[in-house]
């Protein structure tokens, strides 16, 4: 369901909207459904997402140890629901009976294609996207519950009972240790690995390229099948070549056993070893565990009641820790004469920003992290990925080799995003990069709400064009002047462009900085006021 929202709103139809679910087809979806759902809220900008309170929550609620809190719930449940006569911006109606499976990408959560040879298939066959897909996989924070599992589940079963194994690479990543525990103690687990699908830990591996693929599949364009939340490029391997598409855990399980991109099992069969055409029955699933959930191995490790003692000592040679400086406070002077270090044409998304899969091995290394800034964005002056001109030598070079010359030279820099900058992951890097090596505003047409939240704790300023047409007029070797700051909540700020001959273009800019977040951006960022606080304190 929330792929066809994705499909209907875009990526960016929910930007500073709440988007509330009701109706009788609400309230049928199971409360991992809604939390599916609620969670991809992020695919369509949504500042959050809500269902009504209802009785599947209740169950859901029960199911996890969490009675208490239902009964509570319960009393009240009248008031969690929509109010009689609530009035809404928009209201988009889905009819679920009539909606059919859809498979969205390449390289977007919004673009849509039914599943079949007349949906997807029509569209790879006229793009030339690979049909033979490479690799499945299922899970990680998103579509990873017990009711997905058990209906993946359902679909391996009858499948090894029909002599059918998966034909590609299929790679489950449970939600949680109580999900792997669960699934392993009711048999889930087996079922899954009796078709040839490997089960691992639970955690974000292969959704921000955490796991190992051959260079011979990556080397040339190849297609893989995902229950992922997002599917921007290169953001599952690393790999321009890999074009990913996201669908249902139910979907990506039959493509598994097909090995086509186009596959629907509603109308296609299926090979076996010994000749005979295989089709697949409806997939089948349980809300909850009919024996309750296992929790598994708890794995929390209390800290200490007194943590005055504990000292952090990390090895000034290790390059994947280093101790962290708090960066500067404001000086109290406006901006003036930044240089334009990068002007992102199109879609630039966290993953864009700060890439994940082998970069996380630095992630608590601020420093050689930062070797990924920008890497994935396209050049608006030309088109070239990660790659721009460094006005202080004039030399091309990469947007990370740039931003450490203009750090390393006390330069002050901005950059340019265009539509819904920042969208996908709340990548906090993706913040504290470009603050880190001297950053110190972002302009944009829009941008995705977390990442402009991140940018302001760090103490960068994000600003969007009064107009979206003065994107156009920045050009590379422009300077960027910004006024009167402090942002003042409510008010435009004052800009202006300074050419190469001299001349000057005003401009205005909007802000969303409340009087608290000015106060982030004055001290610097919103951990130097909360270490501000804790010193008071003592």
């Amino acid at each position: 369901m929330i792929l066809e929202v994705a499909r209907q709103l875009t990526v960016e139809g929910g930007t500073g909207a709440i988007a509330e679910y009701f109706g009788p087809g609400a309230d049928s979806i199971s409360a991992t459904g809604k939390a599916t759902i609620c969670n991809m809220g992020a695919e369509i900008g949504a500042t959050c997402s809500v269902f009504g309170y209802d009785s599947n929550m209740s169950d859901y609620l029960r199911a996890t140890g969490r009675t208490e809190i239902a009964a509570a719930a319960d009393k009240v449940a009248a008031d969690l629901r929509p109010d009689d006569g609530a009035q809404y911006d928009q209201v988009v109606e889905i009819n679920l009976d009539a909606l059919t499976p859809l498979i969205n990408g390449p390289h977007s959560p919004d673009r849509a294609h039914k599943i079949g040879a007349n949906g997807v298939g029509k569209a790879a066959r006229e793009n030339d996207w690979p049909l033979e897909v490479s690799a499945t996989l299922i899970g990680s924070c998103t579509n990873s519950s017990y009711e997905d599992i058990t209906r993946a589940a359902s679909i391996a079963r009858q499948a090894a009972a029909k002599g059918l194994k998966a034909k590609v690479e299929l790679l489950i990543s449970p939600g949680s240790e109580q999900i792997r525990a669960t699934i392993e103690r009711d048999g889930l687990l087996a079922d899954l690995e009796a078709i040839g699908a490997t089960v691992l830990a639970n955690a974000c591996g292969p959704c921000i390229g955490q796991w190992e693929r051959a260079a011979d599949k990556t080397a040339k364009p190849n297609s893989i099948v995902n229950s992922f939340n997002r599917n921007f490029p290169k953001r599952a391997d690393g790999s321009a070549n890999t074009l990913s598409f996201v669908t249902s855990p139910d979907t990506v399980m039959a493509i598994a056993l097909s090995g086509r991109l186009d596959f629907d099992p509603s109308v296609d069969t299926i090979t076996a070893a010994d000749g005979t055409e295989v089709k697949l029955d409806a997939p089948r699933g349980d809300i909850l565990p009919a024996n309750g959930y296992d929790p598994g191995v708890d794995t929390f490790t209390a800290p200490p009641a007194d943590g005055s003692g504990v000292s952090v000592a990390v090895s000034p040679t290790s390059d994947r820790l280093q101790l962290l400086q708090p960066f500067g406070a404001w000086n109290g002077n406006d901006y003036i004469g930044l240089p334009v270090l990068m002007k992102a044409q199109g879609k630039c998304t966290t993953d864009h920003i700060s890439a994940a899969g082998k970069w996380l091995t630095y992630r608590g290394h601020l420093e050689n992290i930062s070797g990924n800034l920008f890497i994935g964005a396209v050049n608006a002056f030309g088109g070239e990925v990660g790659v721009g001109l460094d006005t202080l030598d004039g030399s091309r070079r990469s947007y990370p080799d740039i931003a450490k010359h203009y750090g390393e030279s006390g330069v002050q820099w901005c950059a340019i995003g265009d539509q819904n900058y920042g969208e996908g992951s709340s990548r906090e890097h993706a913040a504290m990069e470009p603050r880190f090596r001297g950053g110190v505003v972002i302009f944009a047409r829009s941008f995705a709400r977390i990442h402009e939240t991140n940018l302001k704790k760090q103490g960068l300023v994000p600003l969007t064009f009064a107009d979206p047409k003065t994107y156009d007029l920045i050009e590379e070797t422009d300077r960027i002047n910004v006024h009167n700051l402090p942002p003042v909540p409510d008010q435009l700020v004052k800009c202006s462009i300074t050419k190469a001959d001299g001349s000057t273009v005003e401009f205005e800019a909007k802000h969303t900085f409340s009087p608290e977040q000015v106060e982030w951006f004055k001290a610097g960022s919103a951990l130097n006021i909360v270490r501000a606080k804790v010193a008071a304190q003592k």
